[in-house]
C-alpha cells in the first residue's frame, strides 16, 4: 500500500538583504517613522506657503499679514500694517503710508496728518529640518535616516516681522493750507510704488 502524499509547505523565503543589514548595521524600514517623516515634510512645506501669497491686503481672522483699519472718530483712523518675514522694514513702513491715503480718500477727506506712528520689529525662533540630508538605501554604506532614531539635519535662524501702526487725522483741503504736517493722499500714492500683483498659481 502506498504511503499518503503530503504537501510540503515551503518555508519562509529569506529576505536577501537580512545579513547585509545585520553586517552593515542599518535597521530595516519602519512604516511608523516613514509616516512620521511625510507627516514632517508636510507641515514644513505648508509653513513655507505660509510666507508666500500677497502681502498687501486686508488682514482676515487667523492671519498674520495684512493692513487693518479701526475708526477712532468722523476723522480719525486706527491702521496697522504687519508684513512676513521677507517683507523688510522700509517696505512695511510704505505700505502703512499707502494704506493711510487710501483711507483718506475712501473716506472723503483729501490729506492727513500722523498723530502717533511706531514700527515694531518682532523676533522668533524657527528650526528647519533636512530630511533629505541623509538619504540612504539598505545596500548604500552607512545609516540611512528612515531606518536610525533622529539623525536628521537642521538649522535654527532668527526670523523677523515689522509691524507698523498709526493713528492719522483726516483732513480737508482747506483745513490742509493751515497745517504744514499735512501730506496729500494723492500725492502719497503717486509716489509709492505699486504692490506687487498676486503670483498666480
Amino acid at each position: 500500500m502506498n504511503a499518503p502524499s503530503v504537501a510540503l509547505i515551503p518555508e519562509k523565503a529569506e529576505n536577501p538583504f537580512k545579513d547585509r543589514w545585520v553586517r552593515e548595521g542599518v535597521m530595516r524600514p519602519n512604516s511608523a517613522r516613514i509616516g512620521l517623516l511625510v507627516t514632517i515634510v508636510a507641515a514644513i512645506s505648508l509653513l513655507a506657503g505660509c510666507e508666500t501669497g500677497p502681502v498687501y491686503k486686508p488682514k482676515g481672522p487667523g492671519e498674520r499679514v495684512g493692513y487693518t483699519d479701526q475708526q477712532l472718530a468722523a476723522n480719525r483712523y486706527r491702521i496697522t500694517f504687519t508684513g512676513n518675514s521677507a517683507t523688510p522694514r522700509d517696505q512695511v513702513e510704505n505700505y502703512l503710508l499707502r494704506r493711510a491715503a487710501e483711507v483718506t480718500l475712501q473716506s472723503g477727506f483729501t490729506h492727513f496728518v500722523f498723530d502717533t506712528r511706531d514700527t515694531e520689529a518682532k523676533t522668533y525662533y524657527r528650526t528647519d529640518f533636512d530630511p533629505w540630508a541623509g538619504w540612504g538605501s539598505p545596500w548604500r554604506r552607512g545609516r540611512a535616516w528612515y531606518w536610525s532614531n533622529w539623525p536628521m539635519e537642521s538649522t535654527t535662524f532668527p526670523v523677523t516681522r515689522y509691524e507698523a501702526y498709526a493713528e492719522i487725522v483726516m483732513l480737508t483741503a482747506a483745513q490742509a493750507a493751515k497745517d504744514p504736517m499735512a501730506l496729500s493722499a494723492t500725492d502719497v500714492l503717486s509716489h509709492l510704488a505699486p504692490p506687487p500683483p498676486p503670483s498666480a498659481h
